[in-house]
């Protein structure tokens, strides 16, 4: 049986009497192909020998990461079971269970230096009432546009700009609610957008804290590539 090492590097088991392409690579007739990301079948000797390293790199990098999410998403698991575990020996010595959801919970190490968070966090939707609260700031816009003030006319068009993917930032929409309008046509615009919520489902999260002393502020202990 052969075995291919993070940096895909093909290798034979003891006794097994030949060797495999690696990962990405087929032999016809003796010899060696690259699969493009068309499936289509590139002699060895026409790749450039950039993109040979390049998919060295990537196949290392993707060999030790994957391992290590497999690893992450264990820790995670059984850091809920753990916690939902105490929660149920809370409930067992108070003889009640617990309200709400399986978030918002805060636990603390005796000494104060350590503290985990467990929360919950909504994913929303946008019905097609958004539309027409966009259609009511508008006219509201219109019809201010004298008086409006710059900073409030960029909140607004940020709040209804979509990115990329054609998803709204909630951060920014949710800052038309705190403004302080009393148009009538304004607050129907902010009840239509309220009413365009959807609540579509809800991904449990848990997070590290520590710090030298009980005076020092939190940080947070990092499982996440993205942060260095």
């Amino acid at each position: 049986m052969t075995g291919v090492s993070p940096g895909g590097t093909a290798s034979a088991s003891p006794g097994d009497g030949a060797v495999s392409p690696p990962p990405g690579r087929r032999e016809i007739d003796g010899a060696i192909y690259w699969t493009n990301a068309d499936g289509g079948l590139i002699p060895d000797g026409a790749v450039k020998s950039a993109d040979k390293l390049q998919d060295e790199l990537v196949r290392k990098i993707v060999g030790f990461a994957l391992p290590l999410s497999a690893q992450v998403a264990r820790f995670r698991q059984h850091s809920f079971d753990d916690v939902d575990e105490f929660v149920e020996l809370l409930e067992q010595e108070y003889q009640a269970k617990r309200g709400g959801s399986k978030g918002n919970l805060t636990f603390t190490s005796y000494d104060g230096l350590f503290k985990i968070v467990v929360a919950v966090a909504e994913a929303i939707e946008f019905g097609p009432e958004l539309q027409v609260a966009k259609g009511i700031v508008d006219e509201c816009l219109r019809e201010w546009s004298a008086d409006s003030r710059i900073e409030i006319r960029a909140i607004i068009n940020r709040a209804f700009a979509v990115d990329s993917q054609g998803r709204i930032n909630r951060s920014d929409l949710f800052s038309l609610l705190r403004l302080d309008i009393t148009d009538e046509r304004w607050l129907h615009g902010m009840k239509a957008i309220r009413d365009s919520f959807r609540i579509v489902g809800s991904k449990r999260y848990i997070r590290m804290y520590q710090r030298a002393n009980t005076q020092a502020p939190w940080t947070s202990i990092t499982i996440d590539v993205s942060a260095g």
